[in-house]
């Protein structure tokens, strides 16, 4: 059975039954979105999708988290330990990019468990398929879909993980409430994304850069804050420059 196969039980029926299976990945969509911002906006860009893995990302994470901030290699070991993922695991990568951190995340829960990422770019995903298939990783499923809207039935993963979207999206909340609904009991949440400053000051020196791109700034509470008031427990946050490290699990 193909993954994407295997993913196409976990979506909504009425999403099921529209869907199309193309390319490698699940479209549910069949359009494109529009994404605001100058950030959003080059996510969609199809040369953005070549050198993001290796370029991009490695450098805007380590302005962002300082000099101090882990690596890429240490981010990704992060959201393996906050989602404390294991063998026969099924994990929801939201904002999945090309894939470099779900692939990840599909060697972890093994070939009993299931990977499946979302993005709502079509070049992203169009190289994380390829990325995937050679590596000759077979536990892996893309789906074309809106973070704000997940097509998938509730409690359907273990495990879920934003990392360096959350910031990006237009309704972040609406985003946060949807990966609460498709994870089942015990379920375990990652994310990584912005983080302010603690004095009014800087706070509103950082929203002048960020805004124009499209970045929302989280107060350093309000991440903790949201993921306890969605009924998550031992939630755990670290900081590293203008970015945090937040998960939490559900009871």
């Amino acid at each position: 059975m193909t993954p994407c196969a295997r993913a196409l039980p976990l979506l909504r029926p009425e999403e099921r039954e529209r869907a199309l299976v193309r390319d490698g990945h699940i479209d549910v969509l069949h359009r494109d979105l529009d994404q605001p911002g100058l950030v959003g906006s080059l996510m969609q860009a199809g040369p953005v999708s070549l050198v993001y893995e290796r370029w991009w990302r490695p450098a805007l994470g380590r302005v962002a988290k300082g000099i101090g901030g882990p690596g890429m290699a240490d981010e990704k070991r992060i959201a393996r330990l906050l989602m404390g993922l294991g063998p026969g695991d099924g994990v929801l990568d939201v904002a999945c990019g090309p894939g470099n951190f779900t692939r990840d995340f599909a060697r972890a829960v093994g070939e009993d468990g299931l990977a499946v990422g979302v993005d709502a770019s079509r070049p992203m995903l169009e190289r994380a398929v390829r990325e995937t298939r050679a590596a000759g990783i077979d536990n892996l499923c893309f789906v074309f879909a809106d973070a704000s809207a997940l097509p998938f039935r509730d409690a359907s993963f273990d495990a879920a993980c934003c990392f360096a979207a959350l910031n990006l999206f237009p309704e972040p909340f609406r985003a946060l409430d949807e990966m609460r609904r498709v994870l089942g009991p015990g379920g375990r949440i990652a994310l990584f994304t912005s983080s302010a400053g603690r004095t009014k000051p800087l706070r509103a020196l950082e929203r002048s850069f960020a805004a124009p791109a499209g970045i929302r700034m989280f107060d350093q509470d309000e991440l903790v804050d949201a993921l306890r008031e969605r009924g998550f427990t031992d939630v755990r946050q670290r900081l590293a420059g203008l970015t945090q490290f937040v998960g939490g699990r559900l009871p």
